[in-house]
């Protein structure tokens, strides 16, 4: 039984890396959606636009009720524990990105963000650039912010380490946005023409180059390991 409730944890837990368009979900087991039954620890039903934000976190799992070896299509939220929620974030690396090849060179471009700063990526080699493509009404690129921006906190004082973000919405929006949901990256606003130059499609899109000007790791869609792998990816550059 614990085998059968280990493995669902596994799946669950990947295949609710959110994208804006699409939702992969493993074909062998049952579809999760807004039918699904799922209930919280005194067997109440909750209503899907509850458990589902709860689930994307990444702090809960979906526990298969199981009747004489088989499991059934309910389930039942459980808060994952602080050693758990860490294990399966360092434990399941996201899938990588199909814009850009690990290793590759990454191709720059030269833009200036909202306030008017330039970056120029090719002479910035020799920092740590991380990147992440992104659009205002794209939900898990909104739910993503917040971790990044604690990203951003651990390497303020780091002048070897650059955050930039390619917005596809316009000054006026991203400043309206900006008012009640604060990023800490450089925003680049407009930057639509920039998402296709890589022919990136899928968003949130995350991209860590080395200081050689080399992609590092990148992803597409969102889940709660996300953000782990990034900060590991980063500080692995940093070290001597």
């Amino acid at each position: 039984m614990k085998k059968i409730i280990a493995s669902i944890v596994f799946i669950l837990f990947l295949s609710y890396n959110l994208r804006a368009q699409t939702q992969r979900v493993a074909t062998t087991q049952p579809t999760i959606n807004e039918n699904t039954v799922v209930k919280d620890s005194t067997g109440s039903v909750m209503p899907y636009a509850v458990w589902r934000p709860l689930l994307m976190t990444g702090r809960y799992s979906l526990r298969s009720k199981i009747i004489s070896g088989q499991a059934v299509s309910e389930y039942t939220l459980t808060r994952l524990s602080n050693a758990q929620f860490e294990a399966n974030r360092s434990a399941f690396k996201p899938h990588e990105s199909p814009y850009f090849t690990t290793g590759a060179p990454f191709k720059p471009f030269k833009e200036r963000d909202m306030n008017g700063k330039k970056f120029d990526i090719k002479a910035l080699a020799g920092k740590v650039i991380v990147l992440n493509f992104w659009f205002i009404n794209c939900p898990p690129c909104r739910m993503e912010i917040p971790e990044l921006n604690k990203i951003v906190d651990k390497y303020k004082d780091n002048s070897d380490v650059v955050f930039v973000a390619m917005a596809l919405d316009d000054a006026s929006a991203l400043q309206d946005f900006l008012k009640t949901t604060p990023y800490q990256y450089n925003i680049i606003d407009n930057a639509r023409y920039i998402a296709e130059k890589y022919g990136i499609k899928t968003y949130p899109t995350n991209v860590v180059v080395d200081k050689a000007g080399n992609v590092k790791f990148h992803s597409s869609g969102y889940g709660p390991s996300t953000p782990y792998w990034l900060e590991k990816e980063i500080a692995g550059e940093l070290k001597p």
